[in-house]
Formats: structure tokens, C-alpha cells, sequence
């Protein structure tokens, strides 16, 4: 299927990690399936998840169709590029039009991705998860893949200036693809699981770059960094959660 839109936004997107002399560590591309459909979970840690992400698929010459919300597919710039490369917009008010959305999709042979925390960790650490990967997979009778992304945050994350020093490293892993089993809870449950070992795995494997070793805000608390405890973070977002909605019900 012609890519028009797709195909040149990864060129440029290729441009751009080259110009930052990002270092990316991919293992695990043997799990990407040649073809067919597929729910991509991924971690989320910062806003160029996506598209990092998406630099495990290029041997096998896949495309993911991201699950976004609705705003990006709205404004004047990202819309019509989103809606090119036919990813698909979330409706945070009505979200069963896109869930069916990207069920077909995945009908359809498409990998669809997906990020199960649902907004950026500022701990870093992994949050809670949605379901909605895993029901969306066994409804359209589709693998999850597991995916980890680390070091995304380093460039650009939430609360944080860019950093565009170049030579960031960028851990990519991809787990086995697997069938969710059992209720949607149980299936969640194995999925974080899997997630939990792959991070593991990426943060075990990381190349620290010497100028910057002395750096401690991007590493969890969890080992040992100055990153906000996963409930400080957790804390910090229902604050934000709970002023939006506040906000909401004001106008």
C-alpha cells in the first residue's frame, strides 16, 4: 500500500535523530511480524515515543498507526500529517468510536500502537496500565507486542526543557509477540509484566554518555536517581487531572 504521506515524515524524521547524533540500541526485531495485525504496547516517557518507537519496524518495512488524541488531529499543522499516515484520533469524551477504529484496523493487518499508561510517566518508572490493549487485541484476534523505549526523556519530556545535546543514547527493545488470555485484567496484568522485564532489560543495557554522567533527574527513584517517585508523579497528575476537569465544569 503507497505510503504518500508516511514514508517521507519518517525520512525527515530520520534527518532530524541524525542531525541530534541520537544512538539508537535496537534489540529484538526478529519479533516483528512481516505481516499482519497487531497491538504495539509501548512505554511512554517522553513526547518522541512514538516516533523512536517506530525505528523497530523499519526492516521489516512496517508502519505503525498510533492512537492519538483528538487535539493533534485538530490543529492546522498535525492534523492533515496525522490523518496521512492514517493514525487514529482518540475522543477522550467518546472513546468507543476510536476503539472500534483501531480494532478494524488491526482486522485489517494493520500494527496498531499503543500506550497502555496513557500519559507520560514523570517518574519514569512504569504507571498503572489501561486495558484497552489487551481488549483490543483479543477482540480483533490480534498479538500484543510489548515494546520499551528509554531514553526518549532525555530530549524532550513533560516539565522539562529540550535537551538537544547531541549523542543521546535511545534503548529500543521489542518482546515477543503474545496472545492475551483470560479476562482483561489478567491480560493487562501479563503484558506490564513482560513491559516490566523488557525495561529492565533496556536500563541494564544503557550507554551513559561521559559529559552528561553526572546527570540524575532522568533516573527513577526507583534506582536511585532524583526522578519524582512513581507516587509523588502519580500524585502530581490527578492535581492536574482534577484542575482540568474543575475547569471543565467552570465553562
Amino acid at each position: 500500500m503507497a505510503e504518500p504521506v508516511y514514508r517521507p515524515i519518517i525520512g525527515f524524521a530520520r534527518t532530524v535523530f541524525f542531525a541530534l547524533g541520537l544512538k539508537f540500541h535496537v534489540t529484538g526485531g526478529e519479533h516483528v511480524p512481516a505481516k499482519g495485525g497487531g497491538v504495539v504496547a509501548i512505554n511512554h516517557t517522553g513526547y518522541l515515543d512514538f516516533a523512536l518507537a517506530g525505528m523497530a519496524f523499519r526492516p521489516k518495512k512496517r508502519m505503525v498507526r498510533f492512537m492519538a488524541k483528538q487535539e493533534v488531529f485538530d490543529h492546522k499543522v498535525s492534523g492533515p500529517l496525522m490523518r496521512g499516515m492514517r493514525h487514529i484520533p482518540v475522543d477522550r469524551e467518546a472513546g468507543a468510536g476510536s476503539y472500534q477504529a483501531a480494532v478494524e484496523a488491526c482486522r485489517r493487518g494493520e500494527l496498531v500502537g499503543v500506550f497502555p499508561e496513557a500519559t507520560i510517566s514523570q517518574s519514569f518508572d512504569l504507571k498503572e496500565f489501561k486495558t484497552g490493549a489487551a481488549r483490543m487485541a483479543a477482540e480483533a484476534g490480534v498479538p500484543l507486542i510489548p515494546l520499551i523505549v528509554w531514553g526518549s526523556h532525555r530530549v524532550m519530556t513533560k516539565g522539562r526543557k529540550r535537551d538537544l545535546t547531541r549523542g543521546t543514547a535511545i534503548r529500543i527493545v521489542v518482546g515477543e509477540p503474545f496472545t492475551p488470555e483470560g479476562d482483561a485484567g489478567q491480560a493487562t496484568k501479563e503484558l506490564k509484566a513482560r513491559m516490566q522485564l523488557l525495561l529492565d532489560e533496556a536500563r541494564s543495557s544503557y550507554e551513559v554518555d561521559a559529559k552528561r554522567a553526572d546527570q540524575t533527574w532522568w533516573i527513577p527513584a526507583s534506582m536511585g536517581g532524583t526522578a519524582p517517585t512513581l507516587e509523588a508523579a502519580e500524585a502530581a497528575d490527578a492535581e492536574v487531572k482534577a484542575a482540568r476537569a474543575a475547569k471543565r465544569s467552570a465553562g
